[in-house]
Formats: structure tokens, C-alpha cells, sequence
């Protein structure tokens, strides 16, 4: 670099100037920057703040002109690796900018922005460690306070007990740390307790109303908590002060996506990667968006051009296996093989690779090859879940002993005689989606999908009631019933429920006061109708039918089945999104199905004909038959749409959406060609098998 001539005086003055204005009008710094480089050119401070100014006042494109001989030229000069992120992160080219800051946070372990773009740049390309990794080192580099670090060192050695501590003894000195109280949200994240983390970060933004990293945070957390609404307006808050910012942009469109606004969704993630097109989870979002309204051609594009930039993302190539519908070549076949050899492949990419291979094994009828990778999967995923069958039997169990003919006796016609609701129940992978689809068919009849009410209910209010669930319905009044119905059908209606008024109007009475918004706490999600009927098909509502029964004694109970074996291996096969831990071993899915029988035969015989059963194989066989008797019982008229439900046009989110989308007639069985590897399925399950598709006597 060339030597100034120009007095230091002066030119420090001057490039002081020049940076007060970057904050304040940097177009005027623009014009600052080039009267210095006239006098000194390629003055390497100056260049890089003309580099900075240029990109502020939305010159993107020049700004990396100007920077990247820069860098080039000094490349152990940290902050021009920074601004060269900072510009290529604007410009999309993610893995570019990823390579930028992860130079400059080499250079100078201190530069807390250098960490924060590589975060969120290796997020954005599917290093999720990577990315949790490099945001510890960013809250450790933007703190002084040598507890913090030790925390944030800590944290990004995943010791998260040890963080902890340290991070609570922090505000115990000092209660409106806002750093401290988001590193300790970011610990409590990391262990799953989410509730914590929401109410940290809630507790963080009242003390600085513009921390934008919390409300990210915030936001992110109340999606994982299914909180979607409050999410939305959250994020919305970041975008309509940075509409280009990635990391906001996809989780908008995730959160629109499961508020069922997927036109929406699909215009976020277009905008999205117009403006960033290398970010491989980017294209998958878009991918999901696009099979839910059944543009399969989009969505299989989006997922292989997500798997262009990112070959080891397992998720992008179990979204195509998952889609049931394509079949993998051979090279995709190899290009699998290949990344589950992979350096470093974390335990996520690890799981749906082999899902994905199992898929791609069993169309090309090696069964055994197919079933080992299957396993394989589902032991990665059965390990990093808290399942035990002995709690699903004894809450089976308990559930029968509560729900006898004089319990349900002392409190008939209790609750609201809506007739709204159409519950369809049973285990994943049983047919619910195709009985949704043929219902949804119906011109009186709209399909909300699956609604999390009644389990979340059952949750909280035991936890929070300090009672036990279900026992605790005996304690509850006809007014107490009522207003929990009113609750759960105000999402459903043509304009927004007003929670506040449906709380207001519970009993004076009622031991648990102020819970249906604890409980609940999407009580404001509207799926708006314009028909008299609607689909709740959540199938593991079946242990919660008679809970249903109490409070929509005039709603409809549609129980899905399926052959035992076939329905077992199905879900054991599945890698579903959310929940279902039952369904990763063999063993436990045979004893879970072996449970629901019990349950629903109990139900059978407290409230006879109260559930209408459809047999799976029984609708493949003989649709019309099982059609017009599916319609019989829910009071609707024949109509012909319902025998051809692949033709209705709607957005389907489950495992089974592109199934629903062919004839009835084209299901096809698989599950005899593993028989072989099922033992442990046909222990478990026991005389349940023997006895399908009827309840065996116990």
C-alpha cells in the first residue's frame, strides 16, 4: 500500500469523519471515503470504509468491488475478510461469505461479528453444529466479563450444566444482564426446555426492546412450541426492519407453512432465494412448501437443487424418498453411500440417510438391505428419544378405569352439542390421511388437518393443576366442559376467537382458572371455514377419545385402522417430523398398537357405536361400500367427489400426501416382503394379530 503524503492530522480527522457519518447518512460517507482516497489512494483503512459505506447505502454489488482486491491484497487483514463476508453474505453467495468470516474470525477471534455471520451462514447451509458452534464464540466475543466467557466457552463445549451455573450466578449480581439472560436462554434451548428459554427471552426483550438477535431467539423458540401465531408476529418485527435478512425469511416461511398459509410460505422462500439461491435448507423449505399444495415436479427440483449445494443433507434426500412417489437411481443411490462416509456427518443427516437408503433399497426389492438401513435409522432416532411403554400401558390402563358406564352416565350431554367436529383417530401410517382426503372431498366438509388440543390439554392441565390426567375430569362441571369445547371449536371459526373473552367466561368456580390459555396457547390459530363440518385428524387423539366424548358429546369419532403388521412396519419405517417416539422399535410399536386396540374395544363397550371403524384393506377393496358408510354415519349426503378423492385439490402435510393424490385402488403392500425381520413386532403385538381386524377377548 502506497504511503500517505497528505498530513496525519488530517487525514485522521478526516477518516474519523468518515465513520461518525457511516451511522448517520453513509451515502455521505461514500463521498468522504473517495475525497480521502484522492488524496492518499488505495489508503487501506479507507478503502475498506468505502467498502462498508458502499454496502449501506445498498450498493452491494460495487461495495464487493471495492473490497475484494482488498482482502486479496491483505489477506491477513481481519476486518476486510469481514467486510468481504459482510458483502457476499448480502449478496447470497452463503459459502463465499461462510469462507470470509471464518478467516476473519481466525485473524481475530474478538470480532463478534465475524462469528455471527458464520453462524448463520453455515445454518443456512446445513451445519447446524457448526452454526451452534460459531454463535458460543460469538457470545463469547462480544462480552468482557470473564464469567461470561467462561459461560460462553462452556456452552460452546457443550457443557451445558456448567454454563449454567455460571450464567445464574451471573444474574444473581446482575438481573438485567440482557447477555446473560440470552446465553441462558440459549442453554435452556439446548436442553429442550423450551417454556424456560421462551420466558428468558420475553424477559430479555422487555429490557432491550431492540435486541434483534433475542428476538430471533424468541421467535425460533415459540415455533418449536408450535406457537405459531405468536411467531409470526415476533419475526415480522425482524423483517419489516430487514425484509432481506435470510435467517428471518426462512423461518417466516416455515412458520406460514404450518399456519396453513402455503401460497404465502411459497412467496417468502421465492423472494428468499432469488436474493440468496445457496442455501441448500432454503431450497428445502421451499421443497416442503411446494408438496403440500401438490406441485410434486417444483418440489422434487427444489430438494435436488438443495442437494446440488449440500450432498450430505440426509433430510433433503429422505424429503425425496418421503415424497413415495420417486425412485432413486443408481447414482443417487451411490451419492448416499458416499455421505454417510462423510467427515463429521452429524446424527440427523446420519438418521434420514438412512431412511432415505432404505426407501431406495426396497424399490429395488432388496429387502434385506432395505430393512437393515430402516433399523438403522430408526436406533439413531430411538436414542435420542424419552419413550417408555410401561407409562403408555399403565396411562391406557388408567384411562379404562376412569371412563366406566357410570362415569360417562353421571355426565351425559354435558359439554357444547356442537356437530361440527369430525375427530379422525388411530396410529400414523393407518389410512387417516386418505379418510380425510375422501371426507374433505364432501362440499360440507373442511379438512384442518391435525390439531395438537387435546393432548396439550391433558399435559398442562395436569401439570399444572397438580392433578392427574384423566382423573382429573371428574372434578370438572358441566360449565367446565363447556367452556373447553367453546375453546377448542373458536379455532375454527370464520373470524378470530377472542381468548380473552372465552377465559373470562369460565365458571368462578373452576379449580383451574386461567389454564385454557396456559394450556392452549394457540387459542388464537384459526383454521377459517366456510362449511358446517370440519377434520381434526390427529390420530393419537384416540387416547383422548373419551375426553372428546365429555365435551363434544355430538361430534363424530372416526377410528382409521390397518392390519397390524402393516401398519406397525409402516411407522417403524417412517421418520415423522414431530412425536410418534413410540413407533422407532419394533417392540414398542407392536405394544402401542397392542394399547390402542385395548383402549378403542374399551370404548367400544362404554359407548357403544359411539366410534364408526375403517378397515384399511376393507376401503382399498371396496371404496364405495366403505365410503358410503363412512358418510352414513357422519350425516352427510352421498357425493360422488368422495369416490375420487385424488382429484380434490388441497394442501396435505402428513407423510401420506402424495399417496392421497393417486386412486384409491393404487395402495400397494409391502410390509410381507420383510415378514422375515418381524418377530419381535409379532411378540409384542400379540393375540391382537391373530384376532384383526376385531379386538381379541383378554
Amino acid at each position: 500500500m502506497t504511503t500517505t503524503t497528505a498530513p496525519a492530522a488530517s487525514l485522521a480527522d478526516a477518516f474519523a469523519n468518515a465513520e461518525r457519518l457511516l451511522e448517520t447518512d453513509p451515502r455521505l460517507a461514500v463521498e468522504q471515503a473517495r475525497a480521502i482516497l484522492e488524496v492518499v489512494p488505495r489508503h487501506a483503512d479507507t478503502t475498506r470504509l468505502l467498502a462498508t459505506a458502499l454496502r449501506l447505502s445498498g450498493e452491494t454489488e460495487a461495495a464487493l468491488a471495492t473490497i475484494a482486491p482488498l482482502a486479496k491484497g491483505l489477506p491477513n487483514l481481519p476486518l476486510a475478510q469481514l467486510e468481504l463476508g459482510l458483502c457476499l453474505e448480502r449478496l447470497g453467495r452463503t459459502a463465499e461469505a461462510a469462507q470470509a468470516f471464518d478467516r476473519a474470525s481466525a485473524l481475530e477471534p474478538r470480532l463478534s461479528e465475524a462469528w455471527r455471520g458464520l453462524s448463520e451462514c453455515l445454518a443456512l447451509l446445513g451445519d447446524e453444529a457448526g452454526a451452534e458452534r460459531a454463535l458460543a464464540r460469538q457470545l463469547r466475543a462480544s462480552t468482557r466479563d470473564p464469567l461470561l466467557i467462561e459461560a460462553a466457552t462452556a456452552l460452546g463445549e457443550d457443557r451445558l450444566g456448567e454454563a449454567e451455573r455460571l450464567l445464574r450466578e451471573r444474574l444473581k449480581a446482575d438481573p438485567a444482564d440482557v447477555a446473560a439472560i440470552r446465553m441462558l436462554a440459549e442453554t435452556g434451548a439446548r436442553l429442550g426446555r423450551y417454556a424456560d428459554a421462551e420466558g428468558l427471552l420475553i424477559r430479555c426483550l422487555e429490557l432491550a426492546p431492540s435486541f434483534a438477535a433475542a428476538r430471533h431467539n424468541l421467535a425460533t423458540m415459540l415455533y418449536r412450541q408450535n406457537k405459531n401465531r405468536e411467531a409470526l408476529a415476533e419475526i415480522q418485527r425482524l423483517t419489516d426492519k430487514d425484509a432481506r435478512h435470510p435467517g428471518y425469511a426462512n423461518l417466516r416461511a416455515a412458520i406460514l407453512a404450518r399456519l396453513g398459509e402455503y401460497e404465502a410460505a411459497i412467496a417468502v422462500c421465492e423472494r428468499m432465494l432469488a436474493d440468496y439461491p445457496n442455501q441448500p435448507k432454503g431450497w428445502m423449505s421451499y421443497g416442503h412448501a411446494l408438496k403440500t399444495v401438490g406441485r410434486q415436479a417444483d418440489s422434487i427440483a427444489a430438494y435436488r437443487q438443495a442437494l446440488e449445494q449440500a450432498p450430505t443433507l440426509g433430510e433433503a434426500w429422505w424429503s425425496l424418498a418421503n415424497l413415495k412417489t420417486v425412485k432413486f437411481t443408481a447414482e443417487d443411490v451411490a451419492a448416499m453411500t458416499a455421505a454417510l462416509d462423510a467427515p463429521g456427518l452429524s446424527d440427523d443427516d446420519r438418521l434420514h440417510l438412512h431412511y432415505a437408503l432404505g426407501k431406495a433399497r426396497e424399490d429395488a426389492q432388496a429387502w434385506d438391505d432395505s430393512f437393515a438401513h430402516y433399523a438403522a435409522g430408526a436406533a439413531i432416532r430411538r436414542k435420542q428419544l424419552d419413550y417408555d411403554p410401561e407409562e403408555n400401558a399403565a396411562e391406557t390402563a388408567r384411562t379404562k378405569a376412569v371412563f366406566t358406564p357410570a362415569f360417562l352416565a353421571a355426565r351425559a350431554g354435558q359439554g357444547s352439542q356442537a356437530p361440527d367436529p369430525i375427530f379422525i383417530v388411530g396410529l400414523p401410517r393407518a389410512g387417516s390421511t386418505l379418510i380425510e382426503q375422501i371426507l374433505a372431498s364432501h362440499p360440507a366438509v373442511h379438512g384442518a388437518g391435525e390439531i395438537n388440543y387435546f393432548a396439550a390439554a391433558a399435559a398442562l392441565f395436569a401439570d399444572r393443576a397438580r392433578g392427574d390426567f384423566p382423573e382429573m375430569l371428574a372434578k370438572l362441571s358441566n360449565a367446565d366442559f363447556a367452556v373447553l369445547a367453546r375453546a377448542y371449536l373458536e379455532r375454527f371459526a370464520d373470524l378470530p376467537a377472542d381468548t380473552k373473552r372465552i377465559v373470562d367466561k369460565m365458571p368462578s368456580n373452576f379449580l383451574f382458572a386461567g389454564l385454557i390459555h396456559l394450556a392452549l396457547p394457540n387459542a388464537r390459530i384459526i383454521h377459517v371455514r366456510r362449511k358446517p363440518f370440519f377434520i381434526d385428524k390427529m390420530p393419537n387423539n384416540f387416547a383422548h377419545a373419551g375426553f372428546i366424548h365429555l365435551i363434544l358429546p355430538n361430534a363424530k369419532i372416526i377410528d382409521a385402522r390397518r392390519h397390524p403388521l402393516g401398519c406397525c412396519f409402516s411407522g417403524f419405517k417412517q421418520h415423522f417430523a414431530r412425536g410418534q417416539a413410540f413407533s422407532y422399535d419394533l417392540t414398542d410399536i407392536g405394544r402401542y398398537y397392542a394399547d390402542y386396540v385395548e383402549l378403542m374395544a374399551h370404548f367400544d363397550t362404554v359407548l357403544p357405536g359411539r366410534v364408526h371403524r375403517v378397515i384399511y384393506e376393507a376401503m382399498i377393496e371396496d371404496p364405495e361400500r366403505e365410503i358410503r358408510a363412512l358418510l352414513d354415519h357422519c350425516g352427510l349426503p352421498f357425493e360422488d367427489a368422495c369416490l375420487t378423492p385424488h382429484k380434490t385439490e388441497r394442501a396435505v402435510r402428513t407423510a401420506s400426501s402424495e399417496q392421497v393424490r393417486r386412486p384409491i385402488k393404487d395402495a400397494v403392500e409391502h410390509w410381507q416382503k420383510f415378514e422375515s425381520h418381524l418377530p419381535p413386532l409379532k411378540q409384542a403385538l400379540g393375540p391382537v394379530l391373530d384376532a384383526y381386524p376385531d379386538a381379541p377377548v383378554i
